[in-house]
C-alpha cells in the first residue's frame, strides 16, 4: 500500500479540518478569546475599535471554517492527492498567520508549532513518498 493511502493520514486530515472549523466557530462566537491566539494583539478598549476587531475576527473565523470544509470536501469527494494539496495550503495559511504575529512582536509559535505538522501530513497525502505512485488515480 502506498504511504499516501494509509487510513491514518486521511483520519489526520479530518482531525485537522475539525480543528479549523472549531477555531472558526470560536472566532465568530468569542472574538476576544480568538484574539488571544495572536499574542501581540489585544482587544482595544475603545468600543468602536473593539467592534472592528470583532468584525475582522468573524472574517477570520469564516476563513478557518472554509479551510476545514475544503479539507472535508477533498477527503470525502476528491483524490488523495487533492486532499494533500488542500492540507498543504492550510499549512501555509497557518505559517503566514505566524509570520504576522512575528512581524508584530511575538506569538508566532502558536502557529509555527503546528504548521509543519500539517504540512508534512499534506505532503504525505500528495504522494511525496510513494516512490513514483503519486496517488493520481486514487
Amino acid at each position: 500500500m502506498a504511504i499516501s493511502q494509509l487510513p491514518a493520514l486521511k483520519f489526520g486530515a479530518n482531525a485537522i479540518a475539525t480543528i479549523f472549523v472549531a477555531f472558526g466557530i470560536n472566532a465568530i462566537v468569542r472574538p476576544a478569546n480568538a484574539l488571544t491566539f495572536f499574542e501581540p494583539f489585544s482587544v482595544p478598549s475603545d468600543p468602536n475599535d473593539a467592534k472592528t476587531i470583532a468584525g475582522l475576527l468573524a472574517v477570520y473565523g469564516a476563513r478557518d471554517i472554509f479551510m476545514g470544509l475544503a479539507i472535508y470536501a477533498a477527503a470525502f469527494l476528491g483524490t488523495t492527492r487533492s486532499l494533500g494539496w488542500t492540507v498543504v495550503a492550510a499549512s501555509a495559511v497557518a505559517g503566514f498567520d505566524g509570520f504576522v504575529c512575528y512581524a508584530h512582536g511575538g506569538g508566532q509559535w502558536s502557529h509555527w508549532g503546528y504548521a509543519p505538522i500539517v504540512g508534512v501530513l499534506g505532503g504525505l497525502l500528495t504522494g511525496l513518498l510513494d516512490g513514483g505512485n503519486s496517488g493520481k488515480s486514487q
